[in-house]
């Protein structure tokens, strides 16, 4: 008989969990694994919202696995490491974000891209490798292998920092590999939520030109004013979709909900990249004739492997980036996913785990 989640493991967890697709989450008791020797376990002090969290509570998806425990963008202090860990000491911060395993054999793998092995395992609503489930960080303690954890830099926040991530590896991930940071070079980015606005952010940092493309005008003013956006663009002004045809080197596409992509496209210029971020629940068209006529490029891209999350964390703290956040208790989270679900949010939840997890 399988043991509960609270029996799996030696040691007593605490959290938050849905337990069915409505998605409400509610006071969860479950175990994890000791520390074994390539491990670090962490206090867990922050941990971001993001919106795959709330798709994956609702199983909007199709693949959760009930009871689900969300969470990965998690910042925490390491409390204990096994005796093969030489990145980490207790008292360091770290963080850990989307993947917890890999095979680390892969070639994947060896190219430090983890995040694209076969046997990944997702901090979350996945099997681990001895078989038994993950769980996220809307928790009080996590114990996560040693390749799979980062070292948060001194001066960067904890709570505003967290969701960098995911969003901010999401986003810095394609920027690097499709080549979006020449100095001077145009990048739309279409979608102002958890990953428009820290694209804003990043692009700037590498001497971009931005324009932001919404289909929220009441955004114009905080992008360009709070964001430090160049330009704005309201995505059903077919006027000003019209002047604009033919003006953009990049667009990084961070809408999670089904939108056209055509006029996307005819946004760019002669040999422009699409890069698509967000992940709608249904699938996208794509007409063929704008690629065709442009030698234009539709891309993807999912987070980032170990060493480039680092990249971007130690980036991040240089260029002083971190998400625009509202910092909430663990209590509010199911008024939180309602908020996310309505795009009621600028820009990132946070839940302050430390100070408002009790059992």
């Amino acid at each position: 008989m399988a043991k509960s989640p609270e029996e799996e493991h030696p040691q007593k967890v605490f959290g938050w969990a849905a337990t069915d697709s409505s998605g409400i989450l509610s006071p969860f008791h479950f175990s994890r694994r000791e520390n074994g020797e390539e491990d670090v376990t962490i206090k867990i002090l922050y941990c971001g919202v993001c919106h795959s969290d709330l798709h994956s509570a609702r199983n909007e998806w199709g693949y959760t696995l009930y009871p689900i425990v969300p969470g990965h963008e998690i910042v925490g202090i390491v409390s204990k490491t096994g005796k093969n860990v030489t990145k980490f000491k207790e008292g360091d911060r770290v963080g850990v974000g989307v993947i917890v395993g890999s095979c680390k054999k892969c070639d994947s793998c060896q190219q430090d891209l983890e995040n694209y092995c076969p046997q990944f395992v997702l901090t979350y609503n996945s099997f681990y490798h001895d078989g038994t489930k993950t769980y996220g960080g809307y928790s009080d303690m996590v114990v996560v292998d040693q390749r799979y954890v980062l070292l948060f830099p001194d001066n960067l926040p904890s709570d505003s920092g967290a969701p960098l991530l995911c969003a901010g590896i999401t986003i810095y991930s394609p920027m690097k590999y499709y080549g979006m940071t020449e100095p001077g070079k145009h990048l739309g980015v279409a979608g102002l939520g958890g990953l428009g606005h820290v694209a804003v952010k990043l692009a700037k940092a590498f001497g971009l030109k931005v324009t932001v493309i919404s289909t929220s005008p009441s955004k114009e003013t905080e992008a360009i004013n709070r964001l430090g956006a160049d330009a704005f663009l309201l995505f059903t002004d077919a006027s000003k979709i019209k002047e604009s045809l033919g003006t953009m080197d990049y667009i990084i596409d961070t809408v999670s909900g089904v939108h056209p992509l055509g006029p996307l496209l005819g946004l760019l210029k002669l040999n422009g990249k699409l890069v698509t971020v967000g992940l709608p629940a249904k699938p996208l068209e794509l007409p063929i004739l704008p690629l065709a006529l442009g030698r234009k490029l539709v891309g993807g891209s999912d987070i980032g492997g170990m060493k480039e999350t680092q990249e971007m964390l130690d980036f991040c703290a240089k260029h002083n980036i971190t998400a625009d956040i509202e910092l909430i208790k663990m209590d509010y989270i199911n008024t939180a996913m309602e908020r996310i679900a309505k795009s009621d949010v600028r820009y990132r939840f946070v839940i302050d785990v430390a100070n408002s997890l009790s059992q």
